[in-house]
C-alpha cells in the first residue's frame, strides 16, 4: 500500500512509501528481515526502510521507493538479579518516555533524566541516547537484534556494542555500507530498586532541583524537572506547538582534539567513556547551540519563506513550522553549518538519519 511517510515522524514530513508494512510482532519483524536480507556483497539497503518512533529522521520530499516495516512490537519484563538491581527487557517498539514512566513506577531508577525523549525503545541503542548527563549506555547490558547478513537472533553485550557520543557499532555499521545490518528486536537495562535517582551530573539540571553536582534526589522529581526543562525548549512533543515538530537536536556537539581551535568564550566539557565513565584525554566538547548562536543565528531564524526555522524556543532545534517541506529543513541546516564553519571553522555534524536526501 502507498502511504505518506510524513505522519510516522516528528518532523511531520516526508513523502510516499511504495510499500509499508506495521510489524506488531516479533516474529513479523523477523519474517520481513528474512524476506528482505542482505548478501554477501553488502548490499546497499536502498529499498528497505524501518521506522520506530520517527523521532530521528529527515525523510525526503519524494518519499522512499521502497519496502518500509513500521516497528510496532511492544511488550516488558523483568527479572530481580540481584537485592538491589532489577534487570528490564523491553521489545523494541516500545514508547520510549512511557517505558521511562513504567520503571520509575516499579519503584526502578537510572532511566531518569531520560525522561520526555521521543522515539521508540529500539532506536536508543543505536544512537547511544543521552540526556542531562546520563546515556543509555551506561544502563543497557545487551541488546538482542536480528543480523540480516547472517540471517539469525543475536544477542549482544554492552561491550560488543562499542558505545560512543550519540554512536554505536549499530550505527557505524549502517553508515559504513548504507544497510541496517542490525534490527534491534529488544534492549536489556540493569536498573537499581531505590526511589532515589543516579547522581546528578548536569548543572543545568541540579540549579532546578536546587541541589549540587553529585547529590541524588527522588527519581520522580528529577523526571518531572527534566520534562519541565524540556518544554522549555520545546523538546516534548506538543501538536500545537510547532517548535516541537522536529527531530529533536538536529546537530550533535563537536568534539575537538585541540580545545584551541574553540574560541575562548567557547565552553568546554571533557568527553568520558559512557561505558566506564573515565575521561577521554585529547578530547573536549563544546556546545552546538553556543556556536550557532554565536555565528549570528538567533532562535526563530528562518530562510527563504520561513516554512521552517530554528525553535524559537532553542537553537539547536530546526523545526517545521507547518508547511514545510524536507527540503525547507535542509535549506535551513545548510546556512547554520555554512555559518558556523565560516565563523569558527567548526563543522556541525547532523545527529538525524537522512533518508533518500543530503546535506
Amino acid at each position: 500500500m502507498t502511504k505518506d511517510l510524513a505522519g510516522f515522524t516528528t518532523f511531520g514530513l516526508g513523502g510516499p512509501a511504495g510499500n509499508l508494512r506495521i510489524a506488531e510482532t516479533r516474529d513479523d519483524l523477523i519474517e520481513f528481515s528474512r524476506e528482505h536480507a542482505l548478501s554477501l556483497t553488502g548490499r546497499p539497503d536502498a529499498d528497505v526502510l524501518f521506522i520506530g518512533g520517527g523521532s530521528n529522521l529527515l525523510i525526503s520530499d519524494a518519499g522512499f521507493d521502497g519496502d518500509v516495516c513500521v516497528v510496532a512490537t511492544e511488550g516488558v519484563t523483568m527479572t530481580e538479579t540481584s537485592e538491589t538491581e532489577t534487570r528490564v527487557t523491553a521489545e523494541a517498539g516500545e514508547n520510549w518516555d512511557e517505558f521511562v514512566a513504567f520503571t520509575l513506577g516499579c519503584g526502578l531508577s537510572g532511566l531518569e533524566a531520560l525522561s520526555g525523549i521521543p522515539g521508540s525503545v529500539g532506536a536508543t541503542p543505536i544512537q547511544n541516547v543521552g540526556a542531562y548527563g546520563t546515556e543509555v549506555a551506561e544502563l543497557i547490558t545487551s541488546v538482542e537484534v536480528f543480523d540480516r547478513l547472517a540471517g539469525q537472533v543475536r544477542q549482544l553485550s554492552a561491550v560488543e556494542l562499542e558505545f560512543g557520543y550519540r554512536t554505536s557499532a549499530l550505527k557505524r555499521a549502517q553508515q559504513r555500507t548504507g544497510a541496517a545490518q542490525f534490527l534491534v528486536l529488544s534492549v536489556t537495562f540493569d536498573l537499581q530498586r531505590s526511589p532515589d535517582s543516579l547522581p546528578v551530573r548536569y548543572a543545568q539540571l541540579a540549579s532546578a532541583l536546587d541541589v549540587e553536582i553529585g547529590e541524588s534526589v527522588p527519581a520522580s522529581l528529577v523526571r518531572t524537572s527534566v520534562i519541565s526543562l524540556r518544554r522549555s525548549k520545546g523538546m516534548v512533543l506538543d501538536i500545537d506547538d510547532h517548535d516541537t515538530w522536529s527531530a529533536g537536536s538536529f546537530f550533535t556537539n563537536p568534539i575537538v582534539a585541540d580545545p584551541d581551535e574553540l574560541p575562548a568564550e567557547a565552553p568546554r566539557y571533557p568527553v568520558t567513556d559512557p561505558l566506564t565513565g573515565a575521561t577521554i584525554e585529547g578530547r573536549t566538547k563544546t556546545s552546538a547551540a553556543w556556536l550557532i548562536e554565536h555565528a549570528g543565528f538567533a532562535k526563530g531564524f528562518s530562510v527563504g519563506q520561513g516554512r521552517a526555522s530554528l525553535s524559537t524556543k532553542h537553537t539547536l532545534a530546526l523545526t517545521n513550522r507547518g508547511q514545510a517541506a524536507t527540503g525547507d529543513v535542509l535549506e535551513l541546516a545548510r546556512a547554520v553549518v555554512g555559518g558556523v564553519n565560516e565563523r569558527f571553522g567548526i563543522v556541525l555534524e547532523p545527529e538525524p538519519t537522512f533518508i533518500a536526501c543530503s546535506l
